[in-house]
């Protein structure tokens, strides 16, 4: 049974945070399939915003893992270069969701294929809203999400077809589980 709750602190960004924002291109080096190289990923995760419109990190300097579970984002969230590390170091930090206004289509897609993250496009400008560390719960199979400060209930778009292929943990995996490739 995969889960379809989600509790825990928002982290919030703003609009057009690319790929180099969320793993700066120095850290490409490191091979995701590597497990302690997909450690060290989650260090990095979102090192690349600019200190001065994000004083809090994402993952603390030494750490590995964030305290934030959720991002919450405005538009075109993963714009810039097509890299699959963008979804994979916020997975590796212990990301689970992003719930964005919108999102850059290859990061979008990227985030499916690895099954690292559930991208939810909200249907309001949550990065408004809420503020780093407000703690929400995302229901995947409601597609809502609720903000436990105010109670408050926020709808976004149901995943369809993508739930089960990021459920399954990414393409190859949800594709050995259907039966479309050999299982190894």
């Amino acid at each position: 049974m995969t889960k379809s709750v989600f509790t825990g602190k928002v982290y919030v960004v703003r609009d057009n945070i690319d790929t180099d924002q969320i793993i700066p291109a120095q850290y490409l080096n490191l091979v995701p399939t590597i497990p302690e190289e997909y450690e060290k990923l989650g260090a990095y995760a979102l090192c690349g915003l600019p200190e001065s419109l994000y004083a809090t990190r994402f993952v603390p300097e030494g750490q590995l893992d964030t305290e934030y579970p959720i991002v919450v984002a405005g538009k075109n969230f993963g714009c810039g270069s097509s890299r699959e590390h963008a979804p994979i170091a916020l997975g590796s930090a212990n990301c689970e969701i992003i719930l964005a206004e919108s999102f850059a289509r290859i990061f979008f897609r990227n985030c499916v294929a690895t099954g690292e993250l559930y991208p939810c496009e909200s249907a309001d400008r949550l990065c408004d809203i809420l503020k780093t560390g407000d703690v929400v719960t995302v229901d995947l199979d409601a597609a809502t999400v609720t903000a436990h400060a105010t109670g408050k209930v926020y709808p976004f778009k149901p995943l369809g077809d993508v739930r089960p292929v990021v459920d399954a943990g990414g393409l190859f995996n949800y594709a050995r589980q259907s039966g479309m490739i050999a299982s190894k």
